[in-house]
């Protein structure tokens, strides 16, 4: 009887044997067109200036910006040595600068930035007593600013231009796990609204603006959060029509009514964790990234679960919306992509039905064999004399 002589094997128990087996076959898989890179990917962020083109986040320390078309590395940003979490990048204004400069909050607890297109080492804030978890990037009136979540449950806002810490937004208890801005409130040419969300459940509004030259922040109501989920709140999103979507380590995606004064107005259920979500106003749908490992599409009208893409092998940690395009990130360290576009998505359902059912693409069944089994017959002859 042979034994394994792996030292990885002798504490591991037979389900968790499987369970590697099964991401091992599971890796093969080409669904959604991956990009492989090299370490988990913690992160994505849209480029404003190339709509082939994103940015990622690695547990590697880098950022890299990758083209979807050819699915290449075209950037490779350097000089973090621990896991970056989070990336924001700036808008060129008069009041910053004329390029962009992108940000990557990283598990060493301190911001990193690159100015672009020279991709040139930046400034590093450093002020966090615990590791960074998502960051914002804010115009305001003749000053920018960048707002920072940690793990330490602070919220910092800081100059753009000087580096300097400018405020500290207290409230949340635990871990700030998002930020997003309001598209509704704010005075416009003043301040605006951001809201943040936490591993204690916890969802607050902030008021972040300009008064008589100074940056000025502070709560919105300290003494009444939004409450709508019973855990963390991994996902901020607003929709067109001003309402907020939050993906919950309750297992749950919800619609938060904003003429409701927040009330739920949908629930989608998942099996696992809900890390991310996207709402795609063209097609009508909503689309979830959990960790189980699958993406998926709902309607927005009726909640109704639409399809569901198969491809990760781990956990999917973030999504982004291009067009009728979803682009989805997993700590399987693939980038992989989806069409919602109306006969794609229809396509993708029949081939999810005929795979359920055992049934094989056409362009994957053996092709049969021309000859004849006596001609068969001759030629296996044949190869056996040659040999």
């Amino acid at each position: 009887m042979s034994r394994s002589t792996d030292p990885g094997h002798f504490f591991q128990t037979s389900v968790s044997l499987s369970e590697a087996e099964r991401k091992a076959k599971k890796s093969s898989n080409n669904n959604g067109i991956p990009i492989k890179l090299r370490s988990k990917i913690l992160a994505v962020a849209t480029d404003p200036d190339d709509t082939d083109a994103i940015y990622v986040a690695e547990a590697a320390g880098t950022v890299k910006k990758l083209s979807l078309e050819n699915s290449k590395t075209t950037l490779l940003l350097t000089g973090p040595t621990a896991p970056l979490t989070s990336l924001a990048l700036s808008t060129p204004t008069p009041a910053c600068s004329s390029t962009r400069t992108l940000f990557a909050g990283c598990w060493d607890k301190a911001i990193y930035s690159w100015q672009l297109p020279y991709n040139t080492r930046g400034r590093t804030f450093v002020g966090h007593a615990d590791f960074v978890k998502t960051l914002l990037f804010v115009p305001l009136p003749g000053r920018d600013v960048l707002l920072s979540g940690a793990a330490d449950g602070a919220i910092f806002v800081w100059d753009v231009a000087s580096g300097a810490k400018l405020s500290e937004l207290k409230g949340h208890e635990r871990g700030v796990l998002a930020l997003t801005l309001d598209p509704v409130l704010g005075d416009e040419g003043k301040s605006v609204v951001v809201w943040s969300a936490d591993s204690v459940r916890e969802i607050r509004g902030w008021s972040v603006g300009v008064e008589g030259g100074d940056v000025v922040a502070k709560s919105l109501d300290p003494q009444a959060p939004i409450v709508a989920h019973e855990t963390s709140v991994n996902a901020l999103r607003f929709d067109a029509d001003g309402d907020l979507w939050t993906a919950s380590s309750d297992k749950t995606v919800k619609c938060l009514s904003r003429e409701r004064g927040w009330a739920e107005e949908m629930s989608l259920s998942h099996p696992d964790f809900v890390r991310d979500v996207v709402v795609d106003e063209r097609g009508g749908f909503v689309v979830t990234a959990c960790r189980d490992e699958e993406v998926r599409v709902w309607e927005r009208g009726s909640g109704e679960l639409r399809h569901t893409f198969s491809g990760h092998f781990e956990e999917v940690t973030g999504l982004l919306l291009l067009g009728q395009l979803v682009v989805s990130i997993s700590i399987d360290a693939t980038v992989r992509r989806w069409s919602l576009a109306p006969e794609d998505l229809r396509q993708a359902r029949l081939d999810a039905e005929r795979a359920a059912k055992g049934e094989v693409k056409e362009e994957d069944k053996p092709k049969e064999s021309l000859m004849t089994e006596e001609e068969e017959r001759e030629l296996a002859e044949l190869m056996d004399e040659s040999d």
